[in-house]
């Protein structure tokens, strides 16, 4: 038996390589033309075409995936290792390589779980780097002068702000319009801070905030994901203005509340967060200034009692000026009346001295006669003996009469010191004697009362007074007030 393959295969049809791969990217491409594929992002390259080259994974299986350069500003997201996501292309081959791959066109998260893991990861790193340290929070300025808002210029978030800051304490705002959401939102948000910070001072002609607030309203864990953006973090890390985050509802958190100096729950709570409600400011000042005002009335109260209890104590000058100058008076008056009767007590012992020094010199010659007589018996030169007594009663006589005068000189200075004691003494009571003062130019200021006016600051308009000169007493009435002087208008 004979056989024939050849006459059997020239029935199938004959394709070329090129038909093959032709077909089946025209079947591919005509049965997915457009497909959603999730899957887990790897072997991710970025080339300097600007073509970004990756595969999606799952637990079967693997495709590869190409985002060319016209629409890898269009994402949605910025694809990285590792993300899970929601690829929307289409399926086409590449017939060089005998191999099949999704264009892909935009990406999403793989819901929430997805999304929460992103940021989970991106919260572990910028914790470990210090970013979140409550070390780094700044400040907020008490009452800020210029506040910077970072949101959209649409919908209800700016007008709560400008409602809220002009309710509590009107100030200046300035707004950086920027996209809350979508792609590039995050970049923006990021330059808007930077911009702020750097773009604003002195020599740029745009006002410096004292304070920025960064706000959109509620929304999905999506919308807000431009909040949980690596730069956006970065830049208001790195911003020198304090920061106030305002993202979505109370119960939304996002990264960027744990990189903020303070983070509010609601855009409106931000702006009451940023400047205090004035009508609470004036009723803190008034009960304050109630206080101090309180306050200062019991010192004066409790200073003047010590005043008044020192004044007490003290003794009635005038009084004891007076008792001074009688017993000064009265002791100079002994003074000059002691001398004189000193002296003359002095010479009466000098005459009565002298007196007896006469009448015992009789009968002292008489002795010494006798004796004279008697040594001549036993002298061999009385006349001799007679001369050295005499001289020896003449030196006597001599110290006797040096002595006198010498006694007397004595009782001349002192009276001459008590004198000058008690000038001295005269002249320091002068010189403490309220009646100098007032002849040196002072006035002694009285009250109705009698009482010494110190003060001038309790007194008002139209107080009678009286001021004591050196040599009169006049009633004067108070005008007004000079401050600039310090003295008080009569």
């Amino acid at each position: 038996m004979t056989e024939n393959p050849p006459a059997a295969a020239s029935n199938l049809p004959e394709y070329s390589v090129s038909e093959i791969s032709g077909a089946v990217k025209r079947v591919l491409e005509g049965s997915f033309a457009r497909v959603r594929v999730r899957g887990e992002i790897t072997e991710f390259k970025r080339y300097p075409s600007g073509h970004l080259y990756f595969s999606l994974k799952d637990e079967g299986g693997k495709i590869a995936g190409v985002v060319w350069r016209n629409a890898a500003g269009k994402l949605g997201l910025a694809p990285e290792n590792g993300l899970e996501v929601v690829a929307t292309g289409r399926i086409s081959a590449y017939g060089e390589r005998s191999s099949y791959q999704l264009i892909v066109e935009r990406m999403e998260y793989a819901g929430e779980g997805a999304l929460l893991a992103r940021i989970e990861r991106l919260r572990l790193k910028l914790a470990a780097e210090g970013l979140f340290d409550a070390q780094a929070k700044r400040a907020l300025p008490f009452l800020p002068r210029l506040i910077g808002l970072v949101t959209s210029p649409q919908g209800a978030v700016l007008a709560d702000i400008r409602t809220t800051i002009a309710r509590r304490f009107p100030r200046s705002l300035l707004l950086w319009p920027v996209p809350v959401q979508g792609e590039g939102a995050a970049q923006k948000i990021a330059d808007a801070i930077t911009g702020f910070d750097r773009r604003t001072g002195p020599g740029t002609g745009v006002p410096r905030p004292d304070l920025l607030i960064v706000a959109r309203g509620g929304g999905s864990l999506e919308d807000l994901m431009a909040f949980s953006d690596e730069a956006v973090l970065r830049a208001v890390a790195a911003c020198s203005i304090p920061l106030i985050s305002a993202v979505g509802h109370e119960t939304d958190t996002t990264l960027i509340d744990f990189v903020s100096d303070r983070r509010a729950p609601t855009p409106t709570a931000a702006a009451e967060i940023a400047v205090p409600a004035r009508l609470e400011l004036l009723a803190d000042l008034a009960h304050r200034g109630a206080r101090l005002e309180s306050g200062l009335a019991r010192l004066n109260q409790a200073l003047r009692l010590r005043f008044d209890r020192a004044r007490g104590l003290l003794p009635d000058l005038p009084g004891l000026l007076g008792q001074m100058r009688q017993r000064l008076d009265d002791r100079l008056h002994r003074l000059e009346l002691s001398l004189p009767g000193q002296l003359a007590a002095r010479r009466v012992g000098l005459r009565d001295l002298e007196h007896r020094v006469q009448r015992a010199l009789p009968g002292l010659v008489t002795m010494r006669r006798a004796a004279l007589l008697e040594a001549e018996r036993h002298m061999p030169d009385p006349q001799r003996l007679i001369e050295q007594r005499r001289a020896r009663l003449g030196l006597a006589g001599s110290a006797l009469r040096s002595g006198l005068r010498q006694t007397l000189r004595d009782a001349a200075a002192t009276q001459r010191e008590r004198r000058a004691r008690l000038s001295g003494l005269a002249a320091q009571l002068e010189s403490v004697s309220p009646q100098a003062v007032l002849a040196r130019g002072y006035v002694l200021v009285r009250d109705e009362a009698g009482h010494a006016v110190t003060l001038g600051a309790a007194l008002k308009p139209g107080t009678k007074l009286s001021l004591t000169f050196a040599d009169a007493v006049r009633d004067v009435r108070v005008e007004r007030d000079r401050p600039a002087q310090g003295a008080l208008g009569l």
